[in-house]
């Protein structure tokens, strides 16, 4: 096969290749941008493997950063842009099941290809377009499957996260599952505990995210992959209910746990201790948290003024995204002019500070003059008080009068 319109993320990177191979190497586009390209989806990150040594690449090009030189790859800048160029390289060893104990810098394309993943990844293009494909990845692309390379059970005993990688391949092109390959997950799904919580929290992310997610969803499940990941071991029958809801596409991590713990009947002390395990950021667990209260008014009818300010546009939109899985969502247009015709978006646009009250001398410092800035925040967004200087300032005086 060759690929008769060549992208231009790959156009830019030719020089690179160019010269490498006026030099006496092989070079090649490897990975997910070729597989991408076959697929006509965009393009991420464009990666070049070759025949030359890393030493042999440096001093090719006037500049260089040794980003992964112990395993082969030299960052390649040209014309302002970085190039992840590696080394045919062979592994061995893997006695942690995650990283080889021996890394092996080779001349031939074909002992590279062979140690990666999936059919689908193990292709490469020349910078004449020609697609090398040593693993039938090509007829794989065109039947929708999902095929580790060689002998799977392997694969997985290299890295186990590519078990992860698979189902959450299965889920991001929506592409079913070789059933050997299958079989070799549920085989070897104990061997995911071996592997860092943050590595199996992103693709887990990127599972929920994909084009069908039920299909990912189905095989993790079904290999049993879900017992090895933080927190899931006693939720297969909540999980299993993402297989019987609306496809939705989920578009942010707060999306999918806002889903998720939804679906496990989760309180928010349990929310926090879950993301916790998953190595989530404390803004995630704090936007999450957010989300799900928003999804609850939602589902229950109830999201008022108050709601929306507290909530913020983007949660919402993320509370309303989870919410079409339980066909409770809103117009996202009539919710978007809902929040832009509130009062105020945030406390720092009510147009009466701490200092006038205390300039005003209507109470002094001390707590209550917090509860009062407070309670008219709250009153301007549910259009009880307009956010008027003379009208906070009447309001204020009221409430201090109501402490005396």
């Amino acid at each position: 096969m060759i690929v008769e319109q060549i992208p231009s993320e790959f156009q830019q990177a030719l020089p690179v290749l160019k010269t490498i191979q006026d030099n006496g190497f092989e070079a090649y586009f490897v990975g997910g941008s070729v597989r991408d390209t076959i697929l006509g989806l965009p393009i991420h990150d464009v990666d070049i493997a070759t025949s030359a040594y890393p030493a042999e690449v440096k001093a090719l090009f006037k500049k260089t950063v040794d980003t992964g030189i112990e395993h082969g790859t030299v960052m390649v800048i040209d014309h302002d842009k970085g190039y992840e160029v590696t080394t045919f390289r062979t592994e061995s060893g893997y006695q942690d099941y995650r990283r080889p104990d021996k890394v092996t810098f080779v001349r031939s394309l074909a002992d590279d290809l062979k140690r990666r993943d999936l059919t689908i990844n193990a292709l490469a293009m020349d910078m004449n377009g020609k697609i090398v494909d040593l693993f039938g990845g090509l007829d794989d692309l065109k039947n929708h499957l999902i095929r580790a390379v060689g002998v799977p059970a392997e694969r997985y005993h290299e890295d186990a996260l590519r078990m992860m990688r698979t189902v959450r391949f299965a889920s991001k092109l929506d592409f079913a599952i070789d059933p050997t390959t299958e079989k070799a997950i549920a085989e070897n799904a104990p061997l995911l505990a071996k592997i860092a919580v943050e590595r199996i929290h992103e693709e887990w992310v990127k599972l929920l995210q994909g084009r069908n997610i039920k299909r990912g969803v189905q095989a993790f499940i079904d290999t049993g992959l879900y017992q090895y990941c933080p927190g899931l071991k006693d939720y297969r029958a909540e999980l299993a209910q993402l297989l019987t809801l609306p496809a939705i596409k989920l578009t942010s991590e707060e999306a999918v746990w806002t889903l998720i713990t939804t679906l496990c009947e989760l309180d928010d002390s349990q929310v926090s201790r879950l993301l916790r395990q998953w190595k989530s950021s404390r803004e995630i667990i704090h936007n999450t948290l957010k989300a799900r209260v928003a999804l609850r008014a939602l589902r229950q009818q109830q999201l008022d003024a108050l709601m929306l300010y507290q909530t913020g546009l983007p949660l919402l939109l993320v509370a309303n995204q989870v919410a079409a899985f339980f066909k409770n969502q809103v117009d996202e247009t009539a919710l978007r002019t809902q929040y832009e015709k509130l009062p105020i978006k945030s406390k720092r646009e009510l147009v009466l500070t701490g200092n006038d009250l205390l300039k005003a001398k209507i109470i002094t410092p001390g707590p209550r003059m917090g509860q009062i800035l407070n309670t008219l925040e709250v009153e301007v967004v549910q259009g009880k008080v307009a956010n008027q200087t003379a009208a906070l300032m009447g309001r204020a005086c009221e409430l201090a009068k109501q402490s005396d």
